[in-house]
């Protein structure tokens, strides 16, 4: 019985290790920068980074001289239909974004598989006319070849089916009338998140970007 309790305490005490050190890195890692900025390029495309409080997206104009989205994430696939000059692309994992609309509608069995790369993820993106640069939004400059870098890193994304077409995540939990999810490679866990992923795009795109981040507050911190 002694030899038992003696395992069950050395066992609570490297869970609290461990999730000390998880916390430690949390706040800490953050904070080392990874990409300062360089002197701006003639070839300006100007995108930005937003966040609803606890999630990062990645925005860029629908069309520009590399890549119009248009074509590879259709308008149609919105309730809207319409035209838009701005989108939006975040990742996640597909049980929050579908089933959890709201915290309070949080489920244990949900967030424990967000957590430990048991669930599947999701691209979920949103379109819009105009962008307001503010405290939850801050704009980004990218040259051409930094633009297109940052194409790759979002397509990649995107689980394809055989025809090299996104997969479009038939569902009435989207948020509005102009976004849409999308099936995606990957799962989302404590050590990389929906903020981990956006981070990755901005360093795909040799711009600022924390070292390590599960939150959005580890990428805005470079952005104030």
């Amino acid at each position: 019985m002694i030899k038992i309790l003696r395992i069950l305490l050395k066992s609570l005490a490297t869970l609290v290790l461990l999730v000390m050190v998880y916390l430690l890195a949390v706040v800490l890692l953050p904070l080392i920068p990874v990409h300062k900025e360089k002197q701006k390029s003639t070839d300006q495309i100007t995108a930005y980074i937003l966040t609803n409080g606890v999630h990062t997206d990645i925005v860029v104009p629908v069309k520009s001289e590399a890549i119009d989205w248009s074509f590879f994430v259709p308008f149609s696939d919105t309730k809207s239909k319409k035209e838009y000059k701005y989108i939006a692309f975040g990742w996640g994992d597909k049980g929050f974004y579908l089933d959890t609309p709201e915290w309070n509608d949080l489920k244990l069995t949900t967030a424990f598989n967000a957590a430990f790369w048991l669930g599947d993820s999701a691209m979920h993106t949103t379109f819009y006319d105009n962008m307001t640069v503010g405290e939850d939004c801050k704009r980004i400059s990218l040259s051409l070849e930094e633009y297109q870098n940052l194409i790759v890193y979002i397509k990649n994304s995107f689980d394809l089916d055989q025809n090299s077409k996104v997969e479009l995540v038939e569902t009435d939990a989207v948020y509005g009338e102009r976004d849409a999810f999308y099936e995606a490679k990957g799962s989302y866990s404590l050590f990389f998140t929906c903020n981990t992923w956006a981070s990755s795009a901005l360093k795909a795109a040799n711009k600022k970007a924390p070292l390590w981040t599960a939150t959005q507050q580890g990428i805005f911190y470079h952005y104030k």
